[in-house]
């Protein structure tokens, strides 16, 4: 199963899990809208299913709603490892403690599904499984 961001998140409001305020936009005009909503400091996300979407130019931090507008305008139609952007999410700007990463992911050697732990955050995280194995759990689940 495949999901993109805002759909896992709306998952975790459906459970009452705790996350960003925000919505998904398919034009710079809603994107601004929502960005005004939420009080101009907003994170814009492309959404695509394939990683490396910051690193790419796909999230960007927006101060203000004219901002988000803009950076809107940039990230829809733009093309990440050959996906074409269509939707953004625009999620409310909070202040970070910390990140961690939890995923179920495929090994692709055994075929089996692997939670996959980090408490560096998420990106880069199969660089940091590979390469610095002592900052990242991997356990495999039996099916």
């Amino acid at each position: 199963m495949k999901l993109q961001e805002y759909q896992t998140k709306n998952i975790f409001a459906k459970h009452a899990i705790p996350k960003p305020r925000g919505r998904l936009a398919f034009s710079a005009h809603e994107a601004k809208s929502i960005a005004q909503e939420l009080g101009g400091r907003v994170v814009i996300k492309a959404q695509v299913l394939i990683g490396g979407r910051g690193k790419a130019g796909g999230i960007r931090l927006a101060k203000t709603a004219e901002e988000a507008e803009t950076l809107a305008t940039k990230i829809l139609g733009m093309e990440i490892r050959g996906l074409r952007v269509h939707k953004i999410l625009v999620d409310e700007g909070i202040n970070i403690a910390r990140e961690i990463y939890l995923g179920i992911i495929i090994d692709r050697v055994t075929q089996c599904p692997v939670i996959l732990a980090s408490g560096v955050g998420g990106g880069d995280i199969e660089d940091i499984a590979r390469y610095s194995p002592e900052k990242s759990l991997q356990q495999p689940i039996e099916v």
